[in-house]
């Protein structure tokens, strides 16, 4: 007779989960973090309202596109999905589950500096010999 692992889908964690950990070394991930952090984050429009619900930081969603972007996933409704089940989207959003509309409109709204901020990515991409051109 076999014995078996325990599946124990309902365990809760003790601590909450590292999600760098379990994102390979080697993921693209960390170069667009990297990439995004060399970015001007002034040149973002924000929401100027006062109060009602906090925003997203300006670095996150500019990673969060560009990210996406790399693997080939360019609506919102994708993106949003992906950053429930993307270990690697999840670590770039946050654990934040920003919804389409949220990234829609940032997109809408920061196009021409989100352009400039891909592009800035690929250069240094190119430049680190990440992205090759052919």
């Amino acid at each position: 007779m076999s014995s078996f692992i325990p599946v124990r889908r309902d365990q809760a964690f003790l601590l909450p989960p590292d999600l760098k950990a379990w994102v390979p070394d080697d993921d693209l991930v960390h170069f667009v973090m990297a990439a995004i952090d060399c970015v001007l984050i002034g040149a973002f429009r924000t929401g100027s309202q006062p109060g009602g619900k906090a925003q997203y930081h300006p670095r996150l969603m500019p990673a969060l596109l560009v990210y996406s972007y790399a693997h080939g996933i360019f609506s919102s409704r994708r993106i949003e999905r992906t950053t429930y089940r993307d270990m690697a989207i999840r670590f770039v959003a946050a654990n934040l589950h920003s919804d389409h509309d949220t990234i829609a409109v940032f997109r809408t709204t920061n196009k021409a500096t989100f352009e400039a901020a891909f592009l800035q990515s690929l250069l240094l991409a190119r430049e680190t010999g990440l992205l090759r051109l052919h």
